[in-house]
């Protein structure tokens, strides 16, 4: 099942996408636009949302949204594929013995084709294609064996870092968290889609030449490590998204900083792509 956030005639909905047909999902629990909302009342049992017949649209007519918007926490690790820390190693950065957690601010979420704004304060602005997770129900001290049991679905993440802004702050949060530097989506893909999310073919272009080719299985820390770790210390709840870290070929390997009116995509087998245009700050 996909889940979506989709706009039509001015409103947005949240809804299923069911091959090309978009089904308004909105009347479930009064949902109303919020997927959190939605994974909240369907309290982890996402099968409930495949009954529901909304309204239905062509999806050629609408217009996807950002999957969810309103999550109380968006945390990325930093430095959790192998190659990339191996590219650290070379350029001088120190790897951390330990999961690496920041957040991204909610503030910095948006569409799947929306525009990415290079802020006024500096030009070093870079890309990190990431395999990115949705809870599906309020959880804490969750054990390894039960962690995909709390996930409610799979998305495509491009965390957009700021590296001089990531770098003057100890908890990188600054540099991460600039407004529209938090691209997701196309929709959410619930577990029943995909065999092993860690066994996935990950890819990002700028301008259609490709800098990020990998597969999720160089993770360092499993998606299971992480939801124990990061559970062991708060609550999750359902729509928090987590982004599991980014694979080699970043842009501050070479200093090779994205430009305006560039168009980065990044694209997740079996969980779609997301594509966008760098736009300056007006």
């Amino acid at each position: 099942m996909r889940l979506i956030r989709f706009s039509h005639s001015g409103t947005t909905r949240v809804g299923r996408l069911d091959g090309d047909v978009v089904v308004d999902l909105s009347v479930f629990a009064d949902a109303g636009d919020s997927m959190r909302a939605l994974l909240d009342a369907a309290a982890g049992d996402l099968s409930v949302l495949a009954s529901v017949d909304g309204e239905h649209f062509a999806l050629s007519d609408v217009h996807l949204e950002a999957p969810i918007t309103d999550p109380q926490k968006f945390l990325a690790i930093g430095m959790n594929y192998e190659a990339h820390a191996d590219e650290a190693r070379a350029a001088g950065v120190p790897v951390p013995d330990s999961q690496l957690w920041f957040n991204k601010q909610v503030s910095c979420i948006s569409g799947p084709t929306d525009p990415i704004v290079m802020p006024a304060v500096s030009d070093m602005l870079d890309y990190e294609a990431e395999l990115g997770y949705v809870i599906g129900k309020t959880c804490r001290h969750v054990a390894r064996a039960d962690a995909f049991s709390v996930i409610a679905g799979y998305l495509v993440v491009n965390d957009v870092s700021v590296r001089d802004w990531q770098m003057r702050s100890q908890t990188m949060t600054l540099g991460k968290s600039f407004d529209t530097h938090g691209p997701i989506g196309p929709w959410i893909t619930t577990p029943d889609e995909i065999d092993d999310p860690e066994k996935l073919e990950i890819k990002l272009w700028v301008d259609g030449e490709i800098r990020q080719n990998a597969r999720t299985d160089d993770l360092i820390y499993k998606i299971a490590d992480q939801i124990a770790y990061l559970s062991t210390v708060m609550t999750l709840y359902p729509g928090d998204v987590i982004a599991t870290g980014t694979p080699s070929g970043v842009g501050a390997a070479t200093r090779t900083w994205l430009k305006k009116g560039q168009t980065v995509k990044v694209a997740i087998e079996g969980l779609g792509e997301i594509e966008n245009v760098i736009v300056g700050e007006e």
